[in-house]
């Protein structure tokens, strides 16, 4: 019987288009509710798929920095959340939330 190899699944090789990478984000901000590291981390994964060397260059930030903001356990400023969605060319949008 052979060994099966099992890797940590990576969101980021998955995201392949600006559309994956918009839908990807939408998703992710309908489930984090208020977890803020949550969505934080989401977009790290998409400046790993974009490539984070290039993030730092349209952005201004240090890639340690960006790594370190992005990853879930940072605590990035709304000011480096604009700077990065802007470089990554998504918007955010705020919409009404609904009565229960």
């Amino acid at each position: 019987m052979s060994t099966l190899k099992l890797r940590k699944w990576d969101s980021a090789e998955h995201l392949k288009t600006e559309e994956d990478m918009a839908l990807y984000l939408e998703a992710c901000l309908q489930e984090a509710g208020n977890d803020a590291a949550f969505i934080a981390k989401a977009l790290g994964n998409i400046a790993r798929a974009k490539g984070m060397s290039q993030l730092s260059r349209d952005t201004g930030l240090g890639r340690e920095s960006l790594y370190k903001a992005l990853s879930g356990e940072g605590n990035p400023s709304f000011a480096t959340i604009l700077k990065v969605t802007s470089a990554l060319g998504i918007q955010l949008h705020a919409q009404a939330i609904q009565a229960a």
